[in-house]
């Protein structure tokens, strides 16, 4: 039986998780790794995140690669390493997927993940926000699905993050993009690595993309579900 979509109680910690920026000496985001395990290493190797630097995920670490449960256990395992749920994951949770070979330890930590991590002025989520109303006001499928603010619109836009001119500034996944997004209020990182595409992470603190191309031959996607961001803008 599915599980309905729950509301997003502001007062819910458990769905909404804070990082002291003062604990971490950088912070990378990374995109939608989608059990892309080899990439995944590849990319950490690449950045080389110390003990003391902190590495977020915009969730969507499962499903439609190789090696879901490997992803999930190397997040999990590190401890410097924290992602927000995706809507894969919440399809694990609703009984809509399912993932051979993950046990109760692994569904429980899915099942932890926040919807939402912030820091000061920077906000982690997997699809998107609506600018015209809070955070607390949105639902889970909101902020996991969000691509266009009009729902209706799908893949037409405009897209929230080209609306998007207010703080806190948000990193997202879930749309994948021909390229990464900078803006000044908006980062987007799902380049569909999965897709034969690239694994991208930003570092916050250099305030650059990292990304690493997938080595292997990636699952196909027609073409008018890749985005090509219509403009970008320095922060």
């Amino acid at each position: 039986m599915r599980t309905p979509a729950p509301a997003f109680p502001e007062t819910e910690a458990a769905w909404h998780r804070t990082v002291d920026r003062d604990d971490w000496n950088d912070i990378y985001v990374v995109g939608d790794v989608h059990g892309c395990l080899s990439a995944l290493d590849r990319l950490i190797a690449t950045l080389g995140p110390s003990a003391d630097d902190l590495v977020v995920f915009v969730g969507d670490l499962v499903r439609k690669g190789p090696n879901s449960r490997g992803v999930l256990r190397r997040v999990r395992d590190a401890p410097n390493m924290l992602s927000v749920r995706g809507n894969n994951e919440e399809k694990l949770l609703r009984g809509d997927a399912e993932l051979p070979g993950l046990g109760p330890v692994d569904l429980e930590y899915v099942r932890s993940m926040p919807v939402a991590i912030s820091w000061d002025d920077h906000l982690v989520v997997h699809g998107g926000v609506d600018h015209r109303k809070r955070l607390a006001d949105h639902s889970v499928d909101d902020v996991q699905n969000m691509r266009a603010l009009d729902p209706a619109d799908g893949y037409d836009g405009p897209f929230w993050f080209e609306e998007r001119d207010e703080g806190p500034r948000v990193f997202f996944g879930h749309t994948v993009l021909e390229s990464p997004v900078y803006r000044e209020y908006a980062v987007g990182l799902d380049t569909g690595c999965v897709y034969g595409g690239e694994l991208t992470a930003y570092d916050v603190a250099g305030d650059e993309f990292v990304a690493v191309p997938l080595t292997r031959s990636g699952r196909d996607r027609n073409a008018s579900k890749i985005v090509t961001p219509n403009r970008t803008r320095t922060a």
